[in-house]
C-alpha cells in the first residue's frame, strides 16, 4: 500500500536527485573522465570548493532535513574534504518563521487556547529555526520562551530520511571503505539525533537532568522547564536574557574575563561528557550566552547526547595520553574506542599525532617537517584509517564547536592545558596511576603463578615428545582467502604448463599444420589472462595483522 509518506519520498527523491545531479556528474567523471569509460582524473583543491558551493546552495535550496545535514557534515572530516568543511562551516541554521496562524494550531492542539494557557503571548518569534521557532510569553507573572515545532515538519522529515537512506548506496560507489563506514554511521545517527530533536518531552527530561549535575553552580544557567505548559511538540521554560557568546566587545565592556570564560566553557562540556555521561550537543554560539554575572546560559537542548561509560574511560585515557605526549596511549585509546583502524601504520599515524598535539600547542612547526608527514601519509596509507563510531559523532561535533567558540574568545587558547588541569583537579590522574599499578600487581602475580605451573607442564609435554606420542592440532584463520587466492594461482600455472606443453608437441610433431597447436595455444589464452588478472590486482594478497595490540588484549579477555 503506497502511503501519502511514500508519495512524497518518491518525490523529494527525484528533487534531491535533480538538485545533486551536477555533484553526481563531477564524481562520476571523476572515477571515469568519460563517465563509462576513460582513467580517472585529478581533482585540485578549487575544483572541490566550487562542489562544496554548490552542495551549499543545494541544502540550503532542499530544506530544514538537509540544512540540519549539512550542519553535521561541516563537523565531519573523516567524510568530506577540508575544502568542503570550510564551505559548510558557515550553513546556518535559519529559516524564515512559519505563520503565526499554523503555529497557533500546533499550540492549542497541544496547551488549548493560548489566551487561556499564557497572560500573554508574543506572536513575533525571537527566533526561528529548521525544526522550531521560540516565542516570548509570560506564565504566572514571570517571562517564559515557548518553544514550538514547526508545523507539518514530521512528514517533510520523514520523507528526507528515507530519500537519504536510498541514496546512500549510490554515494559509496564515489567514497572510498573507510569513509562509507563514517557514512553510513553518520546517516543512522542524523535520522536518530533529528528525531531526538522534534520531540520536546525528551528535551524536558534532558534539561531537568542536566539542571541537577550542575545543582549549586553558579557559572552556569540552564532554562527551567514548565512542565504544566510543555508537551511533545511544546516546550515552555524559563525565559533567559544574554549577550551572545560570540559578541565580543559588549563582552569586554562588560568586563567579561574572556580567557577564563573558554576556560569554563571547556570545562563545563569535559563534566558532561566524562562525569555526567549528558551534554548539550549543539554549542553554536547562537545556543550560547553570557548574563549580567558573567554565568554561561545554554540554549536549545534538542541535540544531546550520552555517553556510555566505556567510552568516557577511553576519553580520559586519549586525554592524559595527549597530556603526557604519550603516542602509544593516544593511539592505543582511539583503537579501543573504534575510531582508528588496528591495521593503521602505527609510526606514520605517531608522526600525525605528534605534529596535531604541536599545533594545539600552538607550537612553531618547520614546513619540512609538516611536508614530510604529509609524505608519508601519501605513501603507506590509501585511504586515511581514522573512522567515527555512532556513538562518538556527537561528541566529535561538540568537540569541534566548542573549539571556534573557546578561539573566537581567545585565539590562543590552550585546550590541552585546560583539559590536563581538569582531569588532574577531579582525580583522574591518580586512578590512572592507581589502575597501572592495579595491573603490574595482577601481571606480577600471574607471573608467580606461573613460575609454580609452567615447569610441570613442560615436564609432561617434553614426556609426550620423548614417547613420540605429540599430536598437533593447527587452525588457520583465512577471512581474507589468501589460502584461496594461492591456491588458484597454483592451479593456473599448472594448466599454462600444461597448455605450453601441449602447443609445443603438437608443433613438433607436425609442423605441416599449425593448426592443432593453434587450437591448444588459443585454448591456454584464456588462463594467461586469468593468472596474468591476479598478479595484476590492486588489491593482491594481503593479510589482516593478527596481533595488534587491541586483538591481543581481546585474546587474553577471552583466555
Amino acid at each position: 500500500m503506497v502511503t501519502l509518506v511514500n508519495l512524497r519520498s518518491y518525490w523529494r527523491f527525484l528533487v534531491v536527485v535533480y538538485q545533486f545531479s551536477p555533484l553526481i556528474v563531477a564524481y562520476a567523471r571523476d572515477r571515469r573522465r568519460f563517465v563509462l569509460f576513460g582513467g580517472s582524473r585529478s581533482v585540485t583543491t578549487e575544483m572541490q570548493e566550487r562542489r562544496a558551493t554548490i552542495l551549499l546552495d543545494s541544502l540550503l535550496t532542499l530544506g530544514p532535513t538537509f540544512i540540519k545535514l549539512g550542519q553535521l557534515l561541516s563537523t565531519r572530516p573523516d567524510i568530506l574534504p577540508p575544502a568542503y568543511i570550510e564551505v559548510l562551516s558557515s550553513l546556518q541554521d535559519d529559516v524564515p518563521p512559519a505563520p503565526w496562524a499554523e503555529s497557533k494550531e500546533v499550540l492549542e492542539a497541544e496547551l488549548g487556547p493560548v489566551g487561556e494557557a499564557f497572560e500573554s503571548f508574543d506572536e513575533d518569534p525571537i527566533s526561528g529555526a529548521s525544526l522550531g521557532q521560540v516565542y516570548t510569553a509570560r506564565h504566572d507573572g514571570e517571562d517564559v520562551a515557548v518553544k514550538v515545532r514547526r508545523p507539518g515538519i514530521e512528514s517533510l522529515v520523514e520523507a528526507d530520511l528515507r530519500v537519504v537512506k536510498w541514496s546512500l548506496p549510490l554515494l559509496m560507489r564515489f567514497i572510498g571503505e573507510g569513509r562509507a563506514f563514517s557514512l553510513e554511521n553518520l546517516a543512522d545517527e542524523f535520522a536518530k539525533t533529528i528525531r531526538q530533536e522534534m520531540d520536546y518531552s525528551r528535551e524536558r527530561r534532558i534539561l531537568d537532568q542536566i539542571q541537577s549535575n550542575f545543582e549549586g553552580d553558579e557559572d552556569i544557567r540552564i532554562p527551567e522547564p514548565v512542565e504544566e505548559r510543555s508537551g511533545p511538540r511544546v516546550l515552555t521554560m524559563e525565559y533567559l536574557p544574554g549577550t551572545k557568546i560570540n559578541d565580543i566587545e559588549t563582552l569586554d565592556a562588560m568586563g567579561v574575563d574572556r580567557t577564563e570564560l573558554a576556560t569554563r566553557l571547556q570545562r563545563i562540556y569535559l563534566q558532561m561528557i566524562i562525569d555526567d555521561g549528558v551534554f548539550h550537543a549543539d554549542p553554536h554560539p547562537g545556543n550560547l550566552a553570557v548574563d549580567e554575572d558573567g554565568a554561561i546560559i545554554f540554549y536549545d537542548f534538542g541535540m544531546s547526547g550520552r555517553v556510555d561509560p566505556f567510552v568516557q574511560d577511553k576519553i580520559v585515557d586519549f586525554y592524559v595520553a595527549v597530556a603526557n605526549q604519550d603516542i602509544d596511549g593516544i593511539l592505543d585509546a582511539l583503537i579501543e574506542m573504534g575510531t582508528l583502524s588496528p591495521e593503521a601504520d602505527r609510526r606514520v599515524m605517531g608522526d600525525v599525532m605528534e605534529l596535531a598535539i604541536a599545533d594545539a600547542r600552538g607550537e612553531d612547526i618547520e614546513q619540512y617537517r609538516v611536508q614530510q608527514i604529509i609524505e608519508q601519509v601519501e605513501s603507506t596509507i590509501y585511504e586515511f584509517p581514522l573512522r567515527l563510531p555512532r556513538n562518538l559523532a556527537l561528541v566529535l561535533r561538540v568537540a569541534t564547536v566548542v573549539e571556534g567558540v573557546c578561539v573566537t574568545l581567545d585565539p590562543e587558547f590552550d585546550f590541552i592545558s585546560v583539559a590536563t588541569d581538569y582531569l588532574r583537579d577531579e582525580g583522574y590522574y591518580e586512578e590512572t596511576a592507581k589502575e597501572l599499578v592495579r595491573d603490574a600487581g595482577q601481571q606480577m602475580q600471574r607471573t608467580t603463578e606461573a613460575l609454580f605451573t609452567v615447569p610441570p607442564k613442560l615436564d609432561r609435554v617434553l614426556d609426550t615428545v620423548e614417547r613420540e606420542d605429540l599430536t598437533v592440532n593447527v587452525q588457520l584463520e583465512d577471512k581474507e582467502g589468501v589460502l584461496d587466492k594461492l591456491a588458484r594461482r597454483i592451479v593456473y600455472g599448472i594448466l599454462l604448463a600444461v597448455g605450453a606443453l601441449s602447443t609445443a608437441v603438437l608443433y613438433a610433431f607436425d609442423q605441416t599444420s599449425v593448426l592443432p597447436a593453434a587450437v591448444a595455444a588459443a585454448l591456454t589464452l584464456p588462463i594467461i589472462v586469468q593468472l596474468y588478472r591476479s598478479f595484476r590486482s590492486k588489491r593482491g594478497i594481503r593479510a589482516k595483522p593478527q596481533f595488534t595490540r587491541q586483538s591481543m588484549r581481546q585474546r587474553r579477555g577471552e583466555e
